[in-house]
């Protein structure tokens, strides 16, 4: 038979076979090729939009961190590694660092812990909690410079209705913008309110994403609300906690609308955090190679941070 097939000019069984096996895998190629050219038709935007918004700035914060600027901003010399080596060697830098640290120390753990007792509270589908969980919410759509200027109002030294407050039980008006005392701290407090919103919806999804069943069993065992809440509930939203916590560190470190509507820096640069260092060197000196040094420093430190943390606490996280 085999014989007369290849008389007949016919392929064997194994050349059919073989022929067969490379046809599908060329049909497999095709499809995947198709699906690839189709996947990034779809992500063309948004690569296009992070090539120029963020890709096109980071290679360029590293070429202008290279050289010296001219006062007017035009690249005047290349001077390699010595735009790092005075930022390393400069006080105001190690001096806007510490005031950034303390900003975040300020900021971070406070906000996310009165979010937490927010969404604890208000977790529950009892009546009338819809309108407090509207009202928690409501900072997250108040833009940074709007809050700034509701609290600039607030802080008003002689208008203002927290140094009125202050003289109806007999304090003395607080400079609180002027005095290098409470300036970081007003700012603080000015911040974890702004936060505060997205925390409390990030954090009230993770406590409603909990079951019930869960509760109603630790009540059957005889667990306490306090309790329950201890060793139950936040290990179920340590996830949640989690994330919140790094989104808040990132967004400390890089905070600065409100610092440049407020203090500017001020008073004796007790609010010259980080940033707002790099936009008095790159936009008022039109000093942009120690300003993009000082970017690249930024993003290393907000980089290692964010690894510590995933390597520290994400051992702690419990996911279900």
């Amino acid at each position: 038979m085999s014989l007369l097939k290849q008389d007949l000019g016919l392929p064997s069984p194994t050349e059919a076979n073989a022929r067969q096996h490379l046809t599908k895998a060329q049909s497999l190629r095709n499809l995947r090729f198709r699906e690839n050219l189709l996947a990034c038709l779809f992500l063309a935007p948004s690569l296009l939009l992070f090539g120029i918004f963020l890709f096109y700035p980071l290679v360029k914060s590293v070429y202008l961190s290279l050289h010296l600027t001219d006062p007017r901003g035009r690249i005047a010399a290349y001077v390699g590694l010595e735009n790092f080596q005075e930022l390393f060697l400069s006080e105001k830098f190690y001096q806007s660092l510490k005031v950034t640290l303390s900003f975040t120390l300020l900021t971070v753990p406070t906000c996310i812990l009165i979010a937490l007792l927010l969404a604890a509270l208000t977790h529950n589908k009892l009546r009338g909690m819809r309108a407090f969980q509207f009202i928690f919410s409501l900072p997250i759509a108040i833009s940074v410079g709007t809050g700034s200027v509701i609290w600039m109002m607030l802080y008003h030294p002689s208008v203002g209705i927290l140094n009125y407050f202050l003289s109806l039980v007999g304090i003395q008006p607080i400079g609180w913008l002027t005095d290098p005392a409470w300036a970081l701290v007003s700012i603080s407090i000015m911040t974890v309110w702004m936060n505060l919103g997205f925390n409390y919806i990030v954090l009230l999804s993770g406590l409603q994403g909990v079951s019930e069943d869960i509760y109603d069993s630790a009540k059957i065992d005889g667990s306490g609300p306090v309790r329950t809440f201890v060793q139950l509930t936040l290990p179920l939203v340590s996830p949640t906690l989690f994330f919140v916590f790094i989104v808040s560190v990132i967004g400390a470190f890089q905070s600065f609308g409100q610092i440049h509507i407020l203090t500017r820096g001020g008073p004796m640069n007790t609010t010259d955090v980080v940033v707002y260092n790099i936009y008095q060197d790159a936009f008022i000196n039109f000093r942009f190679g120690i300003g993009s040094a000082q970017a690249l420093v930024l993003f290393a430190i907000i980089l290692v941070l964010t690894l510590l943390q995933f390597k520290v606490f994400e051992k702690k996280v419990h996911y279900q």
